[in-house]
């Protein structure tokens, strides 16, 4: 079975990018070592861990032909070898290496239209409990508590690199989507009282639902543990780098793509790290942002860039 513990911090390391004379730093969350890692992987070990504490014995979770969620919660599932049931909206049809992979780990995908997702969802819950089985439901993208205390570690894990180096980040940027790995960044920046800046880039959802997730997210957390709530003030949400939304690019994300391939080493994909990288650098020319020491958290995603190797040129 998949080990479930004891994971180390992932690697911060300076890249090439050198916009404004910001000086560019990487956190390889994508070395998180379970699945091709990424921000899905350290979500979905929380999950599981609180799967294991509650006897359930199958899974049912929410998720596109693309998502690297389904992918993670697909592999462990088969890891500890616990049936592992995936709704997908009929609107996601196209094949892609996360999609065949949740083949490969033998997860039944349970298709129907974007509007009956939630129905769908509670009857495969109650078809199981008819059977006999436990079932464990993990939202969407990692969504709720348990996802938002795994990128409050990783906020904490940031601040340790700064301890250790003596570099100090002015901005954290990331890929935003279901909300909680910037409301986990939030926390920590919140419960650190710390003056960093963080930034979500959109790579889906636009305002005022977008922020407002995020915000959700956030004092739910800080609900669960007596801290005050926040305003709306406190969530950087940006939404114009969507393009028409989720799953759409441009040529400047691919050249990004390339570019970031070529100089550091670091593949990126178009769906979710590209696309926010290249929102990022965009955010900072419209922003006037210059001499800063700037972070970019890499949330995973590998498979996808292989999907569009051959636009890469």
């Amino acid at each position: 079975m998949l080990n479930l513990t004891n994971y180390s911090a992932t690697p911060i390391q300076p890249i090439t990018e050198n916009l404004n004379n910001n000086n560019f730093y990487m956190k390889r969350d994508d070395l998180f070592p379970l699945s091709f890692g990424g921000n899905k992987a350290r979500k979905a070990v929380h999950f599981f861990k609180d799967m294991i504490s509650n006897n359930a014995d199958c899974i049912v979770t929410y998720g596109s032909n693309a998502s690297n969620h389904c992918r993670v919660v697909a592999n462990i599932a088969a890891s500890m070898k616990v049936p592992c049931y995936i709704v997908s909206p009929n609107q996601s049809d196209s094949q892609t290496f996360n999609s065949e992979m949740v083949k490969l780990f033998n997860a039944s995908i349970i298709k129907c239209p974007i509007e009956e997702v939630n129905t769908t969802i509670k009857k495969k819950l109650k078809e199981l409990k008819l059977q006999g089985y436990i079932p464990y439901f993990i939202p969407g993208g990692g969504h709720g508590d348990i996802g938002t205390k795994a990128y409050l570690e990783v906020y904490r894990e940031i601040v340790e690199f700064e301890r250790t180096s003596g570099v100090q980040f002015d901005y954290i940027f990331h890929t935003t989507g279901t909300g909680t790995t910037q409301a986990g960044l939030v926390c920590g920046k919140i419960l650190g009282n710390d003056e960093k800046k963080i930034v979500g880039i959109s790579n889906a959802r636009r305002n005022p639902y977008g922020g407002k997730v995020v915000l959700e997210s956030i004092n739910s957390y800080l609900g669960s543990i007596g801290a005050p709530e926040i305003s709306k003030d406190e969530v950087v949400f940006i939404d114009a780098y969507t393009l028409e939304g989720y799953g759409e690019y441009n040529v400047g994300i691919l050249n990004t793509i390339e570019n970031i391939l070529r100089q550091d080493g670091i593949p990126l994909d178009p769906i979710y790290t590209g696309k926010s990288f290249w929102g990022m650098k965009e955010y900072i020319k419209s922003n006037g942002i210059k001499d800063k020491n700037v972070l970019f958290i890499h949330t995973g995603g590998t498979p996808l860039f292989f999907n569009h190797l051959k636009e890469i040129k």
